[in-house]
Parts: structure tokens; sequence; C-alpha cells
């Protein structure tokens, strides 16, 4: 059990935190509560519950996170990825079946982690979690439009074709100020950061627009006339249920586990990156569970980790889990003390935090990128990508794996006639001669996205060992979108810890994918040599 659940948090208590790194940590978490305050709110009315559901969500579900969690820097709280599915579930079996889905997903999550499923999730491809990103985001976009026309009307139809024909039917009953105060939300949210970088666009957003809207007595819909107060506390509630209606929650708790433990693993992955670290993927899973178990009983919705919170929490100085238990602490402060003044929020306000929200999910530019590489990709990419929008977001991330599998078994076999019968005799040879600041690397096999994520990591702990890695690629058949991130993410954490890369026998296909993906500018083409013995030579003159 030690080796499966391993919290970062009392692992670093135990090595000692230095006095100025808690302080930088309590700055980066109040900074990251209050841009947490508007998108928890945000978050929880698009979900289709009330206000504060998302404020006990951030407060419970982030301290959980971050004291249990496998990740130094990990934020937690309610997502947008979240809000498709917890409005279906809403929808379709209410509040009370949202709670017990919750807690059965909480479940589900620590049996992965005490499994080890952790590592499943380079078994996902890069087209794949775009895709469905990108769906959520148009999805998120979408349930926005009514608040943000100010439209009348009565109940919004959760398909997405019969949600924009309700909208077109509707639009003579557009409200102007709720378009005002739209456009004023996302230029605050988008430009106010220019003149106070420290204090969160939408925040201010909220605060300016709620007090004008308050004063001048605009007639637009409001926190408090559509949802009525907010409470300014929250207690412990012990579920009740059914034991015979469990069977139905299986499949919205087993949605809710999969999307969690996909977005919680990739914001850990994002933020390694950032501050070059290694997050514990069993523990965090681990973590994640524990969170969606406790926090329903508070009141709350499903949490996961936060892939933009968790950014701003590292830009900011955050480098421990105290800063996750500082954003908490901040955000529960407010809600006591500032909650009640949530109510005056217009809803095209929140509206507007969403779009922005939408925008920076969709990864439009990744979208693009994907789509002038790999044929295969693309198709991975546009069929999880509609299928997320038009159907079901399981039911995307399903066939987007099996796509992705059947797919690369037909490269292997286009493939097939043009590798070598056996490995060359030499593929491991006598290395002795080259100086010590040299490494050598051989990645046997193509590099895609099964192999990507630890041939990354092995090349990133060699690579931090010398002055310059020579990479041999020969044996490389392809790559594909995942393994082209991973590369150029490594490379990248290489180049700035002054280490150089010089690779050697890359076949034609793979450079030409480098040359569209701009790896080639990152390493240069004079480092990327046809035969091995003009690696050396090369490397030996950096040196």
């Amino acid at each position: 059990m030690e080796s499966i659940f391993k919290p970062k948090f009392f692992s670093l208590l135990k090595n000692g935190i230095p006095r100025k790194q808690i302080v930088s940590d309590m700055m980066a978490g109040i900074v990251v509560g209050i841009v947490a305050l508007p998108l928890a709110i945000a978050f929880a009315v698009a979900s289709g519950v009330s206000p504060e559901k998302g404020l006990i969500t951030a407060v419970v579900a982030g301290f959980l996170i971050s004291v249990f969690g496998g990740s130094r820097v990990q934020i937690g709280g309610p997502t947008g990825a979240f809000i498709v599915i917890v409005y279906g579930i809403v929808e379709k079996y209410g509040v009370d079946g949202l709670v017990i889905s919750t807690v059965m997903a909480g479940v589900i999550l620590v049996i992965f982690g005490l499994l080890k499923l952790g590592m499943l999730l380079r078994f996902f491809p890069h087209p794949l979690i775009v895709g469905f990103t990108s769906g959520i985001a148009v999805v998120i976009f979408s349930t926005q439009v009514k608040d943000a026309l100010g439209l009348s009307i009565e109940k919004v139809p959760s398909e997405f074709i019969h949600k924009w024909k309700v909208y077109f039917y509707s639009i003579n009953t557009i409200n102007p100020y709720a378009v005002a105060i739209v456009i004023a939300t996302i230029l605050i949210t988008l430009f106010s950061t220019r003149l106070i970088k420290k204090v969160p666009g939408s925040f201010i957003a909220i605060i300016l627009i709620s007090v004008v809207v308050h004063i001048a007595k605009i007639p637009v819909t409001t926190i408090e006339s559509f949802f009525g107060t907010i409470p300014d506390s929250f207690s412990f509630t012990p579920l009740s249920f059914d034991l015979a209606n469990i069977p139905v929650y299986v499949a919205p708790a087993l949605t809710i586990a999969l999307l969690g433990g996909i977005e919680s693993l990739l914001s850990a992955v994002v933020a390694d990156g950032m501050i070059s670290g290694n997050h514990r993927s069993n523990t965090e899973l681990i973590a994640q569970g524990i969170a969606n178990i406790v926090t329903p009983f508070f009141g709350g919705i499903p949490a996961t980790g936060a892939i933009a919170r968790t950014a701003t929490n590292v830009k900011n100085g955050g480098r421990t889990p105290v800063a996750g238990i500082a954003h908490a602490l901040t955000l529960l402060l407010i809600m006591l003390f500032f909650g009640q003044w949530a109510k005056l929020i217009p809803m095209s306000c929140l509206a507007g935090v969403l779009i922005v929200v939408a925008y920076n999910m969709s990864e439009w530019r990744t979208f693009v990128s994907i789509l002038r590489g790999s044929f295969f990709d693309v198709i991975v990419l546009l069929s999880t990508f509609l299928l997320t929008i038009l159907v079901d977001i399981t039911v995307a991330i399903e066939v987007g794996v099996v796509l992705s599998a059947l797919l690369f078994m037909k490269r292997m076999a286009d493939i097939g006639g043009s590798l070598p019968d056996s490995i060359d005799s030499d593929l491991i040879d006598n290395y002795s001669d080259l100086p010590e600041d040299i490494s050598i690397y051989e990645i046997a096999g193509p590099l895609f996205f099964a192999s990507a994520k630890e041939y990354a990591e092995t090349i990133k702990r060699i690579g931090f060992r010398c002055k310059v890695m020579i990479i041999r690629m020969r044996h490389v058949p392809f790559i594909d979108s995942t393994g082209l991130m991973n590369f150029k993410e490594v490379i990248n954490i290489l180049n700035n810890s002054g280490v150089k890369v010089v690779l050697s026998g890359v076949n034609q296909l793979v450079h030409r994918d480098f040359e569209k993906n701009g790896l080639v500018d990152m390493i240069g083409e004079s480092s990327i040599k046809t035969s091995f013995d003009e690696a050396v030579k090369y490397s030996k003159s950096l040196l």
C-alpha cells in the first residue's frame, strides 16, 4: 500500500518546507482562490445546480486533493469539462442521483489507483484528448447562448442540435442589455490583466458589472432572480438512497470517474512540464477518489484537477500543496463572509466568463496543427470531437481508444514490408571512447501514443546527466501527434537546462513531420544528421 498511496504533501512535510516557500505558496493560493471564485460559481450554474455547490466543491475537494494528491501543485475543484456530464445527470436522475453517482465515481477512482491504473493515460493519444476537450468547449459555449443573449426560453433541450433549433426560433427575444454585459465581461476578462496583473480578469469583470447592474437596476436575470439567495454556510448531510437503484447509477458514475481520472492526470502531466517534476499518478487517482466520495456529503458536485488553475498556481510561485490548501481556505473565507453578495451577479456575466473558458479549452491552434498532420490522427481527432458534441463524451472516448488501436495496427501493417527482419547487430554499440559529457539514447520502434511518455521520461532522465545528447532514430518508422508533443516537450526542457540535442538516422517521413510541427526549428537543421558518425563528430565540436 505504501508504494501506491504516497501523498506529496506528507513527503514534503517530512523533508521540511522552507518558510520562504510556504509564504510564496500561500500568496499563490490566495490568487488562485480569487481566480477560482467566479469559475466555481459559473461551472455550478452551467451544470444546472445552485451556485453554492460550486463553491463547496472548490473548498472541500480542493482541500482534499491538495492534502492527499500525488502532485506538488495540482489545484482541484469543479471544472468546465464536467458541465456537460453533470447537466445530463441532473436532468435525468435529479440532484440526488448526481450525489450518488459522484460518490460511486469516487469509489471507482480509488479502485483505479489501488489497481495501479494511473499510467494508463499514456494509452490515450493526443488527438483523442484534444478531440474531446475541443468538443466539450463547443458544448459549453452552446449551453451559454441563452444567458448570453438573454433569450426567453423556459427549458433548453440537452441535445446539441435541438438546442440550437430552440435558440434560432427564440432569436426575436434577445435582451440587448444581456448582450452588452457579455461583451463587456469578455473584454474586461481578456484585457484587464494588462493593467492589473495579480487579479484575474474574470473576478474584476464580475465585481464591476454586478455593481453597475445593481446600481443602475439594469433589467437582466441575476443569480438571485434565478436561484434565490446563496447560503453562507454548509454542513454534513448523510446520504439516503435505495440499494436496489444502485445499478442505475453505474453508467453515470463510470463516466464521471473516467473523465475525472483523465483530466486530473492530464493536469498533473502539464504541471510536471512546468516545474520539471514528477507526479505520483496512482496517488493522484486515489486522492481524486477521496475528494469525490467526501464532497457530495457537504453538497458538492464532481471535482477533478483543473489545468488552468494549476497553471495559475505555478505561474504565481506555488510549488507545494500548501498553495492548494491556501486556495481552498481563501474560498471558504470568501463564501462565509462575502457569499451573500454573489446573488447580485448577472447570469449574462457568468455566460461571458464561461465563453472565455470555452475558448481557452478549445485548443484550436493544436486542433488545426493536428488537422495538418497524419491522416490517422485526423480520423481520431474528428471522430472524438464530433461524438463528444453530438452523442456523449464516454462514447467519444471509447470509440477514440478503439479507433486509435485499429489505426495503429493498420499503420504498422503498412510499414511492415519496409522494416528490417531483425535489429542490426550494432544496435548496442561500444560508446566507451566518447567523452563523458556526451550521452547516447536509441529509440527502436515507432514513437507513438503508447510509448511516447516512457521514451520522453527516459530521454529527460539521461539528458540531465550530460551536455550533449545524441538520440538515434534509425529504427523509428513513424511518429504520431502524441509522440511529437512529448518529444517537443522533453527537448524544450533539455534546451532550457543547457543540454544540446543531436538527432541521427531520421528518415524522410519523420523528418517531414518534424518540419511541419516546428521541431526542426527548435533543434536546428544542423543538429539532425543522417549518420551516427556525423552526429558524434558534431557533438564533439559542441563541447
